[in-house]
């Protein structure tokens, strides 16, 4: 079984605060201040759970330069309240980023959840 320090348990709970900023922001028709706070505490708690070495590491390889630019970018148009389209180019860069590990994520909810649309989709990827 895979311990979990303090600290990252206070990185989980930065990361929740910062979704939950995130999604309120939204719901608040892009609310800058909101959004904001919440990429704010979510790279910080990002930073708390895998370290800040391998957070710097993971977002300047060479194969996700893309992604880190257009997560970066985005996150930095939403601090100079452009928060529409600085969302939809943090979006972007999330999927760049992170598009390795949906496969994982969608195989982990699967092995608890019994949907036949969902069975379908794993079965194509």
């Amino acid at each position: 079984m895979v311990t979990v320090t303090e600290v990252q348990k206070v990185g989980i709970g930065l990361v929740g605060f910062g979704l939950f900023f995130l999604l309120f922001g939204v719901l608040l028709y892009f609310d800058s201040v909101l959004l904001a706070f919440g990429n704010v505490l979510f790279l910080a708690g990002f930073m708390f759970i895998i370290g800040f070495r391998r957070a710097a590491s993971f977002f300047f390889q060479r194969e996700k330069f893309r992604g880190s630019f257009f997560f970066l970018g985005g996150v930095s148009l939403v601090l100079c309240r452009w928060p529409v389209v600085g969302m939809l180019v943090e979006s972007y860069g999330f999927v760049l980023l992170f598009r390795s590990l949906f496969p994982a994520a969608i195989g982990f909810v699967l092995s608890f959840v019994d949907i036949p649309f969902l069975r379908a989709v794993r079965c194509v990827s």
